[in-house]
């Protein structure tokens, strides 16, 4: 079924190219005999012609909000190729700067260097370096089974880390080094976090296509100023093309679990002088590798896994590293932070010794930071932690790396090397932090008050809530959400898929809260760009989760937020309803029942048949209030019951610990 040289595209496609939801998309092709036909796919997942869908768009006027970037995507996307396309998007950076130039990459098919030139007049057009984000951003989007990146928030921490444990200033500038630097997320952020003059950003990678992408990438972060850029093409472990090199930091997010890594050929290196890195403990020999290239006092942050931390096999390096000074300090991330999402991933903050011997006598301490608690549970991990939160714990605690007698956050320890070089060597901080966590008499006390105050607050709740009355007879008409928007008493809006993240850091940006955020702890985790596309729930809107698993309903209050997928906004008429009303009427459970499929636990709940009481306004008052009341009595239920059993956990330990007065 599909046609020769036709660029498929998919229904999701498709809906960002009109900048509406996939449902309108399905909407037109069953409503309109005139939508393009299939080209491939299957009946579930269709496939269809980019020029047919672009010339139905412009036809229909579905166009009005499209930017002329999202045609171009899918154009890299039927290259097929993740390699030729990275080229082809690496060599239109190159030629949107340069508009002049003669192409360079002689790898590219004649389709790709037809494609490069679309690509840098739409970007001279539309804006160089927002086209190539763009389209970068899509790359990675698509093979992100394939690659490993680090997070902008995670490569401006280690930046951060790394320019305040550094010793000594240089000869004036900085020299940045990544052995690893994939499309070179770590040197763009020493770039924006270092403004100085005398910058160097020297990096390697072994793949080409990152590599050419990485050169883009530093060819737009310092195009207004005068920095040295070199991206080498090479394995940096067995073929070394900075060999002699004296940075000033070095970073570096190495690829985990490699085993292939070099080990035969390298086995008689000069770099492993802490030990020959196991087989099977290829983080070690890049830890060493950067350690090589550091000039005294020079500082490197690493990005492990945490298993490096204690695997029996590396103990003999990790003490050297101690005894020597060089591992100075390891920071235990919470999940969520980088790829992979599920692991509580680790920085190693290392610092070249005064004289480079590895013999020369170190601290006596290492700092060790667990910042595992601002993590976020189950499936809001891969939107990341609170970045602000994050990074100033993190640097609360390595600013005081080399002032032993200041005091640390709680979770950052310092832990003397007689305790650390023991049988296992483990610099797992959770080891050592956790046994300084217990709360004192004092916070114990001030928990006990918070409780009773909280089951103050219930009894008067039970007091009234206990004495309501029910008259019998006949059920009372009702009124659905579908009835009362055709009757002009409210509005209804459906929440739409965010912006891409990305633009709304760069921008005014409106907190983004979905139906992940409502399963963890109802907090908005997200950012998303505003524009008439999206829906945002103002004060006093009523907002209801239209899907099974979250099924509830309650009146927003506080600042402006956006609404993901399977959301909706209700906003009243005043003089016709009472927005706590309506909450209290549509969070029933059985109102909730009626009205969705449960056919699972993600089906949805149909909003427009959700049921209200058609009261007059003056009556309404008295449920509203009674609703107001059932609200705060489950809030407080909630917050009691675990407040409650924080106490008996804390409790516990501090008897288990010994020390009970009776």
């Amino acid at each position: 079924m599909s046609t020769p040289n036709a660029v498929p595209v998919s229904l999701a496609e498709i809906a960002r190219i009109a900048g509406v939801g996939r449902a309108a998309v399905s909407n037109w092709r069953r409503r309109h005999d005139s939508f393009p036909s299939r080209i491939g796919g299957t009946d579930v997942s269709p496939q269809f012609s980019l020029s047919d869908v672009e010339r139905w768009l412009r036809d229909n006027g579905k166009l009005t909000d499209a930017g002329a970037r999202e045609f171009l995507w899918p154009r890299f996307e039927a290259l097929g190729s993740r390699d030729e396309s990275g080229l082809a998007i690496a060599e239109s950076a190159r030629r949107m700067r340069a508009p002049r130039a003669r192409a360079t990459t002689s790898e590219l098919s004649a389709e790709a260097r037809d494609l490069v030139g679309a690509a840098a007049r739409l970007g001279r057009s539309e804006g160089v370096r927002e086209t190539f984000e763009f389209l970068l951003q899509r790359w990675l989007d698509t093979h992100v089974r394939q690659l490993s990146t680090t997070p902008p928030q995670l490569a401006s921490l280690m930046v951060r880390i790394a320019l305040g444990a550094r010793l000594g200033g240089g000869n004036g500038g900085l020299t940045v080094f990544d052995p690893a630097c994939g499309t070179g997320h770590l040197p763009a952020a020493a770039a924006q976090e270092y403004p100085g003059p005398g910058l160097a950003l020297l990096g390697c990678e072994r793949d080409p296509a990152l590599a050419a992408l990485a050169t883009a990438r530093l060819g737009f972060a310092t195009e207004d100023r005068n920095v040295r850029t070199e991206i080498a093409t090479a394995d940096a472990l067995r073929d070394d093309p900075f060999a002699g090199l004296q940075a000033d930091i070095a970073l570096c997010n190495p690829p985990f679990n490699e085993r292939g890594w070099g080990y035969e050929e390298l086995a008689t290196d000069q770099r492993w002088t802490h030990g020959l890195p196991p087989r099977t403990e290829p983080e070690l020999a890049w830890v060493q590798h950067v350690l090589t290239h550091l000039r005294p006092g020079g500082t490197a942050v690493v990005v492990l896994p945490p298993a490096v931390a204690s695997r029996k096999a590396g103990r003999r390096i990790r003490g050297s590293l101690l005894r020597t000074g060089m591992l100075r300090a390891v920071v235990a991330l919470p999940p969520g932070c980088a790829q992979p999402h599920s692991v509580s991933l680790q920085l190693w903050v290392l610092r070249a010794t005064a004289t480079g011997a590895p013999a020369s006598p170190g601290p006596q301490d290492a700092l060790l930071v667990d910042a595992t608690r601002l993590g976020k549970p189950g499936a809001a991990r891969e939107q990341g932690p609170d970045w602000d939160a994050l990074a100033g714990f993190v640097l609360s605690a390595v600013s005081e790396l080399d002032t032993p007698e200041a005091a640390l956050p709680e979770g950052a320890v310092r832990v003397s090397l007689l305790d650390l070089l023991d049988d296992e060597v483990d610099v797992t901080p959770g080891r050592y932090t956790a046994s300084g966590t217990e709360p004192s008499g004092i916070e114990l006390a001030a928990s006990w008050n918070e409780l009773t105050g909280y089951l103050s607050e219930l009894s008067h709740l039970v007091q009234h809530l206990s004495k309501l009355g029910f008259e019998g007879g006949e059920p009372r008409t009702t009124a659905t959400v579908g009835d009362l928007v055709k009757a002009g008493a409210l509005t209804l809006r459906a929440g739409q898929q965010p912006s891409d993240t990305a633009t709304a850091l760069r921008g005014a940006a409106v907190p983004l809260l979905t139906v992940p955020d409502l399963l963890m702890d109802g907090r908005p985790s997200g950012l998303t760009a505003p524009d008439a596309a999206h829906t945002v729930a103002e004060e006093g809107d009523v907002v209801v989760a239209g899907v099974v698993r979250a099924f509830k309903a309650w009146v927003h209050d506080g600042p402006p937020v956006a609404l993901g997928p399977q959301l909706y906004a209700l906003r009243v008429v005043p003089g016709k309803l009472d927005a706590h009303f309506l909450a209290g009427c549509l969070r029933a459970p059985t109102n909730g029942r009626q009205a969705g499929t449960h056919a699972s636990s993600s089906s949805r709940v149909d909003v427009r048949r959700l049921l209200v009481l058609p009261l007059p306004l003056e009556e309404q008052a008295a449920y509203a209030e009674t609703f107001r009341r059932l609200t705060s009595f489950e809030a407080l239920l909630t917050r009691t019951g675990a407040l409650g059993k924080g106490l008996v956990n804390d409790v516990s330990d501090r008897l288990s610990a010994g020390g009970l007065t009776v």
